[in-house]
């Protein structure tokens, strides 16, 4: 498990070195992740070693929201005086992310012409 948890955490690191060295705008744990799966799907013999060990971390996943539950207690007083604006904030940007993917899946549907919906059905049967 220690080797497995080794190569998870090395493409990682390349990931965070990669993104810094080329400037890019992905963080680097998800530069890592994508060269990653690549890895996996160029050579599944990767993808079975490192299985059981992935299996075991998602299992306990929730053990990673301990982190955020700590970052509450801790600024708790900072919560208490505001958090009422906090959450309006996070509400209506909510609400705002919700209408502009509802605005471009319409713009999209109209620019190919889908706005029918009988257009969706599916037509491998005909």
């Amino acid at each position: 498990m220690i080797g497995t948890l080794a190569i998870i955490l090395g493409f990682q690191l390349v990931g965070e070195v990669a993104s810094r060295a080329l400037a890019l705008p992905l963080p680097g744990p998800v530069v890592g992740l994508i060269l990653l799966v690549g890895s996996c799907l160029l050579r599944p013999a990767l993808a079975d070693r490192i299985r059981p060990a992935t299996m075991g971390l998602l299992q306990h996943l929730s053990l990673f929201f301990v982190p955020a539950g700590v970052g509450i207690v801790a600024h708790w007083e900072l919560l208490r005086t505001h958090g009422m604006g906090l959450a309006l904030a996070v509400m209506g940007s909510t609400v705002l992310a919700i209408a502009a993917g509802a605005l471009a899946f319409t713009l999209v549907a109209r620019w190919t012409g889908s706005e029918d919906p009988s257009a969706l059905k599916d037509t491998s049967d005909e």
